[in-house]
């Protein structure tokens, strides 16, 4: 088991569950954008969330956003260690630096000062694409060891100082390389990991390739707060990063669509039945399980451990709880009447 930091009021490592974090791409200099980008996250179910603050503009603007938002900041601080002070001063609740480009023993001893004076981690984030010179001449270019040794020697510069509410990453856009540094990581410390692969993509491959990634290090235990990174909007990215939690059972809350991918039996519109279904379910977080099927060869069994399903006829459906069949619905309205069997077991699971 990995040591526990506090990231504001959210438990990292020490064998809490595992916390999903995003990251804005507003100018952090702009905080109504800024907040109103960090609610939309925390709606979708973002744990914690990170700025960029690339100058002190940006610092300075930190104290209005942490003011108005609910759930913990992180600073992305690079090659200035002011910044991270001034990051610190403004409330933040986790700071994100490399200390080997702080500038210096100096640098980060008063930086180190300043996250324990407080009470704040520091992660340090290392990615295969901005590895030291050293390391890539002594490994012939980005490897999983050389991104572990890159990590271990910016945690010796902390250890240095007395200093241990230390956050890990080791990010690479090629997931084999990302997963086996993680591994060689979790052999080597305790400290807790936050994972993800890095630059993975647009939607579609970068799901892809985060839910390999991550999701083999989950299922081998590793990991205790992860981001997904999508080229696309940040609210994707935690609704990403929640739907591997759940796919792999690590989370429990909220609506688990199971479907059919369908075959020359089923007579309905499958395809834009379940993705209204999935559409319509999105923001409950109540725990659930909604079977959508194509036909009844697999309909009743599947529906039979789903809260509530549907299994396709010729332009019908029949409604089943718990393998219970209900009744038959038909045409148009069969998406709403399999919504309305879904709020009336809500409503019995609440009251």
């Amino acid at each position: 088991m990995t040591s526990k930091v506090m990231v504001g009021g959210v438990p990292v490592g020490g064998g809490a569950r595992v916390s999903v974090q995003s990251m804005c791409n507003t100018d952090t200099r702009d905080v109504a954008a800024t907040v109103a980008q960090i609610a939309a996250l925390a709606r979708a179910g973002c744990e914690i969330v990170r700025v960029a603050v690339p100058d002190m503009a940006a610092a300075q603007a930190l104290g209005a956003i942490v003011a108005q938002i609910s759930i913990p900041l992180v600073a992305d601080i690079h090659f200035d260690y002011r910044l991270a002070i001034a990051a610190a001063e403004a409330g933040v609740q986790k700071l994100r630096i490399n200390p080997g480009n702080i500038g210096g023993e100096e640098k980060v001893r008063a930086l180190v000062a300043c996250a324990r004076a407080h009470h704040l981690p520091i992660r340090i984030g290392v990615n295969a694409g901005s590895l030291e010179k050293d390391i890539l001449a002594k490994y012939g270019g980005p490897t999983p060891q050389g991104m572990v040794d890159s990590a271990l020697g910016h945690v010796r510069l902390l250890e240095r100082e007395g200093f241990e509410d230390i956050v890990i990453s080791l990010k690479a856009s090629d997931v084999a390389s990302t997963v086996a540094a993680y591994r060689i990581m979790a052999r080597t410390c305790d400290y807790p990991l936050h994972i993800g692969v890095t630059e993975a993509g647009t939607a579609r491959m970068g799901t892809i390739k985060s839910a390999i990634g991550i999701g083999s290090l989950l299922l081998d235990g590793i990991g205790d707060t992860l981001r997904v990174s999508l080229t696309d909007d940040p609210v994707r990215e935690v609704e990403t990063g929640l739907d591997i939690l759940r796919a792999i059972g690590l989370r429990k809350d909220g609506v688990s669509v199971i479907s059919c991918p369908t075959c020359g039996r089923t007579q309905v519109d499958l395809v834009a039945i379940a993705k209204e279904v999935q559409r319509r379910v999105r923001d409950i977080r109540t725990p659930l399980t909604v079977a959508v099927m194509g036909c009844v060869v697999n309909g009743p069994g599947e529906a039979r451990y789903a809260d509530v399903g549907m299994a396709g006829g010729r332009d019908t459906a029949v409604l089943f709880r718990h393998g219970e069949r209900i009744r038959t619905v038909r045409g148009a309205h069969i998406v709403d009447e399999l919504m309305a069997e879904i709020q009336r077991v809500l409503a019995e699971k609440q009251g």
